[in-house]
């Protein structure tokens, strides 16, 4: 449990790094294979840019969005109320509380300019 930077995907020369001063306008969450915890369930997941949940504040790993595939969405969602700036360059992570997480595949993908 803690925090995980997240890895960027395979062949993106961008890697992970958000640099500092961007403005994360939106992005959405695709979860491949659900998600699971320890201790029945009951695991959070938030994830991080800036701060803690600021793309997603924490959620319970038996509910949405880690209980079904597909696409979801994120905080930001292209206004000024929710957009996120980062202040000096960042990594997107999660945060994992309340119990370890045993499975599951998702990706966070962000748009920013």
């Amino acid at each position: 449990m803690g925090t995980i930077v997240l890895r960027s995907a395979p062949g993106d020369s961008n890697g992970n790094d958000i640099p500092a001063g961007s403005i994360i306008t939106g992005g959405y969450i695709e979860v491949d294979t659900l998600v699971t915890s320890a201790s029945g369930n009951t695991g959070t997941i938030a994830v991080n840019s800036e701060g803690a949940g600021d793309l997603l504040t924490a959620a319970v790993t038996s509910g949405a969005p880690w209980s079904a595939t597909g696409r979801k969405a994120i905080t930001p969602v292209g206004t000024v109320a929710t957009s996120v700036k980062t202040t000096v360059r960042r990594n997107l992570a999660i945060t994992v509380a309340v119990a370890a997480v045993t499975a599951g595949k998702f990706r966070v993908v962000v748009t920013y300019r």
